[in-house]
């Protein structure tokens, strides 16, 4: 597998997408206005995850590692790997492939104090973008973002890596951050505000599996991924 945004190996190509993705709180909220789904791989060594986003105006500026990623427009994965709910990994990569990780021994409702410091070792992944970056004069197609996640990486010094086989279940969960957005008098996209208040305009978040509520940090109500030993190939049409 070459990471690089393109999709282009002919194993994606047999894949099926998973279905469009829905408001973070489910049947509450109306459909999202712009169509986000993912499709997934595993070998021996890497869970490969590749999301295409559809996208009018595709921005984003932080190019730093760990910064909070999802104060832009961003795509974001939650794993754990023993469906305990506690002792889970979060990813965020905005459209210019920066990636902000983080460890959190519990949910934050729990208490939990997310390891900033901890990073996902051996981490590949790309961007590839169909419209102009940072262009507000013109109207973007989408972006796609593929990964590579080396399972040994999900560990810390307490938490040892869970190494998935035929049959293993994780939980795991698949968020896109959007953002209502204007631009300054340089074109520079930003965050829309609410002119009476000057607040931040609250953003939408789109899922894999629904929450029923505006927070990803329950990994009790994430989806489950089941590993299986079979070659990729496309289903057979009946």
């Amino acid at each position: 597998m070459i990471i690089d945004g393109k999709l282009s190996e002919s194993d994606w190509k047999k894949v099926e997408w998973t279905p469009r993705f829905v408001d973070i709180e489910g049947d509450k909220k109306p459909l999202p206005l712009q169509n986000t789904q993912v499709k997934m791989l595993w070998d021996n060594d890497y869970l490969y995850i590749a999301a295409v986003m559809e996208e009018e105006h595709i921005w984003a500026y932080q190019d730093k590692k760990d910064q909070v990623v999802f104060l832009e427009n961003d795509f974001e994965v939650f794993i754990d790997p023993d469906g305990d709910t506690d002792n889970y990994y979060e990813l965020e990569i905005n459209a210019i492939n920066n990636s902000f990780d983080l460890f959190l021994p519990k949910p934050y409702r729990k208490g939990g104090k997310p390891d900033i410091k901890w990073n996902i070792e051996g981490l590949k992944s790309a961007v590839s973008i169909e419209g102009t970056l940072n262009n507000a004069a013109d109207t973007d197609k989408q972006w796609t973002l593929e990964i590579a996640i080396p399972f040994k990486s999900l560990s810390t010094g307490q938490v040892a890596a869970v190494m998935p086989q035929d049959g293993t279940s994780w939980r795991i969960n698949f968020s896109r951050v959007n953002w209502r957005h204007e631009t300054d008098k340089d074109g520079r996209y930003m965050r829309s505000r609410n002119a009476e208040t000057n607040k931040v305009l609250p953003e939408y978040n789109w899922v894999w599996s629904p929450q029923g509520i505006i927070n990803m940090h329950y990994p009790e109500y994430w989806g489950y991924l089941h590993f299986k030993a079979e070659k990729a190939r496309r289903k057979k049409l009946r």
